[in-house]
């Protein structure tokens, strides 16, 4: 199969790229400067190009904060752009694996996983966005593609937040890390994996497969994760101190409670990604690899 990964300058983007590389299969993988998925010509330039069977849209607008300000541009790229290549999917007879977020949810929720099929309640431009883009891959290719949300994503390549607690312990006597807010943290090479594995089951003849959650399983806190940082690099994780959202204010909220739940990947007999403290002890020496080169 030929696979076209869009956004492939990202972490995410950059990990299912090396995935599909791994696996021998045919891919190109399309940054921004490649490919403007927001532009019909840069789209229909590239499906001439490529002739992809397989595409995997890693492209989006994720500053959060800058969205509350610049919705109208957040939604062109994460609305419209979705809905551009799956027009384009639907008229060349490819199929498409779009990345979501934990986001389109109201992060509300205390002590229950959010399952796929839970109502969406985005309280955030980038999640009304993100949600947007969904729909329009629901409506615009229906039996021939996957929506794949993530959260809480970390990885070897670009800015994130294990790296920055990487940095922060080798700088700071102690740290004051968010203990109120719950989630996944979820390294980004597992996500790939599991993209790969849905774009070699997505077809026409099966229908579109619908909404799966790809994030880690168990759940921490914030502080949780820099804590496993820390000792996983044999500092005391007592130095990262507990404190609560309300002393980081940002223009945008974020979810108190983005635990998500994994039953569509038993559905189609495929395991969720692993536990996140597995994850962090493999990817760390990666990361920590990639940023002393």
């Amino acid at each position: 199969m030929k696979w076209l990964v869009t956004g492939a300058g990202g972490m995410l983007g950059r990990d299912v790229v090396e995935e599909l590389l791994r696996r021998g299969e045919q891919v190109a993988g399309a940054d921004r400067a490649a490919l403007d998925i927001t532009l019909p010509d840069s789209v229909a330039a590239a499906f001439a190009e490529h002739r992809p069977d397989v595409v995997v849209n890693c492209a989006a607008y994720t500053a959060v904060d800058d969205a509350e300000q610049d919705e109208k541009r957040a939604l062109l790229i994460n609305g419209e752009g979705p809905r551009l290549l799956a027009r384009a999917c639907a008229a060349h007879g490819a199929r498409l694996v779009h990345v979501s977020t934990d986001y389109v949810f109201s992060g509300e929720a205390r002590a229950t996983p959010y399952p796929e099929d839970h109502p969406t309640a985005p309280r955030t431009a980038y999640g009304r966005t993100k949600l947007a883009g969904e729909r329009a891959v629901a409506e615009e290719l229906p039996g021939a593609s996957a929506v794949v949300r993530t959260a809480w994503l970390y990885g070897v390549h670009g800015g994130n937040f294990v790296r920055t607690m990487l940095d922060l312990e080798t700088r700071r006597d102690t740290l004051d890390v968010v203990d109120d807010q719950r989630g996944q943290p979820t390294w980004s090479a597992d996500v790939a994996e599991r993209i790969a594995e849905l774009g070699t089951r997505l077809g026409r003849d099966e229908g579109g497969l619908g909404v799966f959650h790809a994030t880690a399983a168990g759940e921490a806190t914030w502080r949780d994760l820099a804590q496993e940082v820390f000792r996983l690099v044999g500092a005391d994780p007592e130095r990262v101190r507990p404190t609560d959202s309300a002393a980081f204010a940002r223009p945008a909220p974020r979810p108190a409670y983005s635990v998500l739940g994994h039953d569509r990947w038993r559905e189609i007999d495929l395991a969720p990604p692993r536990d996140w403290r597995a994850a962090l002890q493999e990817a760390l020496p990666l990361i920590r690899k990639e940023i002393s080169q």
